[in-house]
């Protein structure tokens, strides 16, 4: 009953989400389909008295996930004299994200949120823009050597523990998995992966076939996701450690009609619609879909001099029990 409950709400989710991401198509989630070259500016409808503050985000890639950050920091910046520059690479890209950051610091921007694809690679150019008074914050996966003043997002450790306790609770303990996750040097998906593995050898006796890294795309995740069906064809679950290799299980599960379980990470209409479609067992988020209002918050209040904290947790929602 619980779950047929829990259905019905995703259905109304799905609805008011995918309502909203029609009426994105014309604001700033557009321009997410253009990669590194291009720039969505956002301006304030209210306090025209001053020049408005440039706050520049920065996306690993581009994936649906981010175009629902887009939206939130969309609405969260209407009641303020901010424009936003969002950008993002067309794939996941360390030399694109670098150039995107030198050039937002030769622009003077007055603060910028970046996901950074490699934690220790961003530490120097981040650490440029704080000593041109360029205030940095991250968000997802974090980048703790550097200057940043904080971090957005869940506890990534927590996170891959609790996606072990929830594939443990659907298996009883015992079982084969495989799993897939993103870019191998992003500290987020290293650190729910260190979770996952600290879960499943404490507390289980699940075995873990085979972790495999994809590029960032969704191509590439999949071709990696069949090849480990193919080397494991009686595995019991697929768990998913980021957003593009959750969104491209849901195409291998209906290509190939497969019933294993499949956990998810990252919340967006399409998983949602598949929880229901019987594609996604299960889902786990950080909450994605107010981290949008965190980054405008906290941008605003360094830029007011007031201090933040250096973690702002988003915490961690179970979908689907």
């Amino acid at each position: 009953m619980n779950r047929v409950f829990s259905l019905v709400i995703l259905g109304c989710l799905v609805m008011l989400l995918s309502l909203s991401g029609c009426e994105g198509n014309t604001g700033m989630s557009t321009s997410l389909s253009q990669p590194s070259t291009a720039k969505q500016t956002v301006p304030s409808a209210t306090d025209t008295d001053r020049a408005p503050l440039v706050f520049g985000i920065i996306y690993p890639t581009v994936n649906p996930t981010y175009e629902i950050i887009t939206e939130n920091l969309k609405t969260a910046s209407v009641d303020h004299a901010v424009k936003l520059i969002v950008q993002a690479p067309d794939e996941a890209n360390l030399e694109q994200q670098i150039r995107i950051m030198e050039m937002m610091i030769k622009q003077g921007v007055d603060g910028i949120a970046i996901d950074p694809v490699d934690s220790a690679a961003l530490v120097e150019v981040i650490d440029k823009a704080v000593a041109k008074d360029i205030p940095v914050i991250c968000f997802e996966s974090d980048a703790p050597a550097s200057k940043r003043l904080a971090f957005i997002g869940a506890d990534n450790v927590q996170t891959g523990i609790t996606i072990g306790r929830s594939v443990s609770n659907l298996l009883d303990g015992k079982g084969m998995v495989i799993v897939e996750s993103g870019m191998p040097h992003m500290l987020g998906l290293s650190q729910r992966l260190e979770g996952l593995k600290q879960y499943l050898s404490s507390h289980t006796s699940i075995d873990m076939l085979e972790v495999r890294n994809n590029d960032g795309t969704e191509e590439d995740a999949t071709q990696q996701l069949e090849a480990m069906i193919s080397a494991h064809p009686h595995f019991s679950a697929l768990i998913n450690l980021d957003p593009v290799s959750s969104s491209s299980s849901i195409l291998v599960w209906k290509a190939k009609g497969l019933k294993q379980y499949n956990i998810a990470l990252g919340l967006t209409p399409t998983v949602q619609e598949s929880l229901i479609n019987g594609q996604i067992t299960r889902i786990i988020s950080q909450n994605e879909q107010h981290w949008g209002e965190s980054i405008m918050n906290t941008l605003l209040a360094i830029t007011d001099g007031q201090k933040v904290p250096p973690f702002i947790n988003t915490g961690i929602t179970e979908i689907g029990e």
